[in-house]
Parts: C-alpha cells; structure tokens; sequence
C-alpha cells in the first residue's frame, strides 16, 4: 500500500485549478494567434511566444502564493528550487509548433515530483474540452471519468505515438520506426509528447516513446499513466538531473515488452 503523502490532496486540487484556468488563457492567446511574435529556440521547429511565457508566469504566481516553499521547473523560466520536497513541473504550452501553426494538439501540462517520482499530473487540452488527472493512490480520470487501461491491447492491435526533436538523428528515428513496423505495428505523431502521453492513459495510444525529452513534457503524463495502470521508464529526477534530456517510454502493460525492443531497452535496467 502507497504511503501517504502529507499536502497532496491541496496541490492535487490546486493543479486542477490552475490547468483549467491556464488553458483559457492559452485557448484566448490560441484564439489570436497571428498577432503573437513567434520566436525560435534551438531550432526553427523549437519555437516560443509570449504566450508561454504568461501562461507558465500565471501558474507559478499561483503556487508561489499557495506553496511557497516548493521548488519550480517550467520549460520558459527555469528551476527554483524549494525546501519542501515538493517540485511543480511545467509546461505552459506543449506543442507550441501546432498552437502557433492552428492546429489543435497542443496542452497545457503539470506534474508535482516527491520524493523523485511525479505524484500529481493534470494534463488540459483546450481545444479538446479535456482534463486529465491523477495523484498518486487517487487513481487517474477524463472529465471526471476513471480511466484504466486495456489488458489486451498490443503494439498490433492498437497505435503507438512517436515523438522526435533535433536531438534526434534522422537515422535514429527511421530505424526505430522500421524496428516498430517489422513487428506489426503502426505510429502516429500529433506534435505534443505530453498529450500523446495522456492518450496512452486514456487507451487511445497503447504506447509513446521518444529518445530525447524533458522533464516538463512527460512527468504529467507519467502519473496519468501510472495510475490508470500501465508502466514508464523512469525519468532522472534528482535535483539537477530534473533539468537534462531523458529516454521517455509510457506503455499499456501489454505492449511494455515490445516497445522496450522497439526502443532497444532494456527493462532490468530501467
């Protein structure tokens, strides 16, 4: 039985909160758009606008006034850390490429990391009308709707998400396509690792991977995952570690096996 975790049902209802009214304000900038100045980070696919960086601003605000003693990664802003023990991660826009370009698959994500494992993860979709959650030993949901996934859902009976960024060598992503397909399977990619990573909670995906990613694009994820019963590699999450690139593997159980041949893992040293 999971050990009780004192304070997680206040930050659990605050993530809720704060995801919910953090999308409206993405799904207002969203809404116009074109008069947004669109920047480039690493590449001209890595892009930023000021709506990132209000909406993440607007989220911090709210824990520094709630928690003030946690710590806070967001992909725009950086880590402080806390002396809680509790660490918010942020996304404020993942798949800020289809948001910028109109397209709808992009979220608002956030995660709380204790003791090295994200224990909250509430996951908003605006144009969708979708919020996922879970905390640890509450379970995960879809607009309330308890999810739980499917035993007999394999990487050929079902889709597995892909995601890829400039970390990626061309030859690396095609030979983990080619190894995918080789055993009977089939990939989509919609630009937002964090929601691909929902869908896997919500049976709509059976798996995603990505070679390459960031702590603020999957620990969201991970707990839906984890609490509608499936399994993810582990992410480095001590101090500094939180802040540096990581393999990320979220799968149905049924499909954890083969996706970790897929992705050329091992699961023992996972």
């Amino acid at each position: 039985m999971t050990a009780e975790i004192a304070g997680l049902d206040a930050r659990f209802a605050l993530a809720k909160s704060m995801a919910e009214e953090a999308g409206q304000l993405a799904y207002d900038y969203f809404l116009k758009r074109e008069t947004l100045v669109i920047e480039t980070k690493r590449d001209a696919h890595d892009v930023v606008s000021i709506a990132d960086r209000n909406v993440e601003t607007l989220i911090r605000d709210k824990i520094a006034a709630a928690f003030p003693d946690d710590g806070v990664l967001g992909e725009e802003h950086g880590l402080l850390d806390g002396t809680s023990g509790f660490t918010w991660v942020l996304d404020p826009i993942d798949g800020t490429t289809p948001f910028v370009n109109g397209m709808p698959n992009w979220c608002v994500s956030i995660a709380v990391v204790y003791a090295e494992k994200p224990v909250i993860g509430v996951i908003h979709s605006p144009c969708h009308q979708e919020i996922y959650a879970a905390a640890t030993g509450r379970g995960a949901t879809l607009n309330g709707k308890p999810l739980r996934l499917d035993g007999t859902r394999t990487i050929r009976n079902a889709v597995t998400g892909l995601g890829a960024n400039d970390q990626v060598k061309p030859g690396e992503m095609g030979a983990i396509v080619e190894r995918l397909l080789s055993n009977g399977g089939n990939f989509m990619r919609n630009g937002s690792g964090a929601l691909m990573i929902a869908y896997v909670a919500a049976g709509r995906l059976v798996g995603y991977y990505e070679p390459y990613m960031h702590a603020w694009d999957c620990l969201g994820g991970y707990c839906l995952v984890t609490e509608a019963g499936g399994w993810t590699l582990p992410f480095p999450a001590r101090g500094e570690a939180l802040t540096h690139w990581a393999p990320v593997l979220a799968a149905a159980p049924s499909a954890v096996d083969d996706l970790l041949k897929v992705a050329q893992l091992d699961r023992a040293a996972a």
